[in-house]
C-alpha cells in the first residue's frame, strides 16, 4: 500500500488515507448562513474519498468575517445546516473539521470574482479591527486597535465557536492563525506596533493565539484533535520566520496541539514568495523534524506521485489538497488508482470503477 493511501491514528481519531481537503473560502453564504452549496460543496469531497473535509474559515464573529459571503458560527441558529453536512460527511466515511477564523484587519472585502479590496461603505462593509491601527493595503481605512476588552471578546468568540463546533458533529478544529488573519497580525512583528503584553517580544506576540488555544481546550474535549493552521514565514526581511514558527511550534505541543497545517505568507503586500511545485513542503518538514509534532504539507501539490514522495521522504504526514480538490472532487479515488491502491468506491459508484486497462482514459 502506498504511504498516501495508509491509515493514520491522531487523537481518537483514524483517517483511512492521508488526504485532507484544505479549508477554501467559497463567499456564498448569507449572515453566516450554510446553505445546501456549500452541504454538495464539501459532500461530494467525502464521497471523492478524502479522508478529512475541513471546512472554510467559519468566523467566529461577524466582524471577523473576511466577507459578506463567509460563513459563520457565531450563534446557535448557524447549526442545523452544519449539523446536516458534518453527517454526510460521516455517512461517508471521512472526517468533518471546522477551520475557526477570525480576519482582523483584511475583513469587510468583496468576494475575489468582484475585485477582493476592501467594501468601504454600504451593504458588506463594517470596521475593521487589529493588534494595530495599520491597514493591510495603502488607502484602505485604518483598523481599530484592539483594546484589553476586545481581545477578551475574540478569546471568548473563538470557545464559544469551538463549543458550537463540538454540538454541530464537527470532530477537527483547526485555529487560523496564518495568512495575515487576525492572530498572523498579532503574530508578526510587521504588523503588530502594540506595547503592551501582546506586542514587543515573541512571547507577547504569540500571547492570543495561546490564550485562544487555552480558552478553545476549555471546551473542546482532550480527546478530540486540535489543529493550527501558520503562516511559516511572512516572505519579508524583519517579518515572521520558519525558526518563529519552530519555536511556536514547541510552545504549542504541549498546550494540546495536534498538528501544524503549514502555509505560509499573506500577510504583507511586500512578500516575495518563490513560487513552485511544493514551495511550502520545506516548512511541514523542518517544523516537523525540529518538534515531532505531526504537520500538513500544502501548497500547489497537484498529483499523486508528489504527493507520495512527500510522504515517503517523511515530509509531512498529511497532505492538505485546495485547488486540486476543486479541480476534481474526485482526487483520491483516481490517485489510489494511479498508485496502484485498493479502495473502496461509494457503491453508487462502483460501475464506474476503472480497471487497470482503463488508466490512460483518467490521463
Amino acid at each position: 500500500m502506498s504511504k498516501l493511501f495508509s491509515p493514520i491514528q491522531i487523537k481518537n481519531l483514524t483517517l483511512k488515507n492521508r488526504i485532507v481537503v484544505s479549508p477554501m473560502c467559497q463567499y456564498s453564504a448569507e449572515d453566516g448562513f450554510a446553505n445546501d452549496y456549500h452541504l454538495v460543496h464539501l459532500g461530494s469531497r467525502a464521497i471523492g474519498g478524502a479522508a478529512m473535509i475541513i471546512q472554510e474559515a467559519t468566523a467566529v464573529s461577524p466582524e471577523g468575517r473576511i466577507s459578506a459571503g463567509d460563513l459563520g458560527i457565531w450563534k446557535d441558529e448557524h447549526l442545523a445546516m452544519f449539523h446536516k453536512i458534518t453527517a454526510f460527511i460521516k455517512a461517508h466515511d471521512a472526517v468533518p473539521g471546522i477551520q475557526l477564523a477570525h480576519a482582523g484587519r483584511k475583513a469587510s472585502t468583496s468576494p475575489p470574482w468582484e475585485g477582493g479590496g476592501q467594501v468601504n461603505e454600504g451593504p458588506g462593509s463594517w470596521p475593521t479591527v487589529a493588534p494595530s491601527a495599520q491597514p493591510f493595503h495603502h488607502g484602505d481605512r485604518p483598523p481599530i486597535a484592539l483594546d484589553q476588552q476586545g481581545i477578551d471578546k475574540v478569546k471568548a468568540d473563538f470557545k464559544a465557536a469551538a463549543q458550537r463546533s463540538l454540538t454541530a458533529g464537527y470532530e477537527v478544529i483547526e485555529i487560523h492563525a496564518a495568512h495575515g488573519y487576525l492572530i498572523h497580525q498579532f503574530l508578526s512583528p510587521l504588523s503588530n506596533l502594540r506595547t503592551d503584553q501582546y506586542g514587543g517580544s515573541f512571547e507577547n506576540r504569540i500571547r492570543l493565539l495561546t490564550e485562544i488555544i487555552e480558552s478553545v481546550k476549555e471546551v473542546w474535549p482532550a480527546e478530540n484533535a486540535l489543529f493550527v493552521r501558520i503562516s511559516a514565514t511572512d516572505w519579508v526581511e524583519g517579518g515572521w520566520t520558519v525558526e518563529d514558527a519552530v519555536a511556536l511550534t514547541k510552545i504549542l505541543i504541549p498546550l494540546g496541539v495536534n498538528l501544524i497545517d503549514c502555509s505560509s505568507g499573506g500577510l504583507s503586500e511586500q512578500q516575495q514568495i518563490p513560487v513552485a511545485p511544493g514551495y511550502q513542503v520545506q516548512f511541514a518538514e523542518k517544523i516537523k523534524q525540529a518538534t515531532g509534532i505531526l504537520t500538513g504539507a500544502v501548497g500547489l501539490i497537484t498529483s499523486a506521485k508528489q504527493a507520495e514522495m512527500i510522504l515517503d521522504a517523511q515530509q509531512a504526514d498529511l497532505i492538505f489538497l485546495a485547488r486540486a480538490m476543486l479541480r476534481d472532487p474526485y482526487f483520491p479515488l483516481h490517485a489510489a488508482y494511479e498508485l496502484g491502491d485498493e479502495v473502496v468506491w461509494p457503491k453508487q459508484y462502483e460501475r464506474a470503477k476503472p480497471r487497470k486497462k482503463d488508466l490512460n482514459k483518467l490521463n
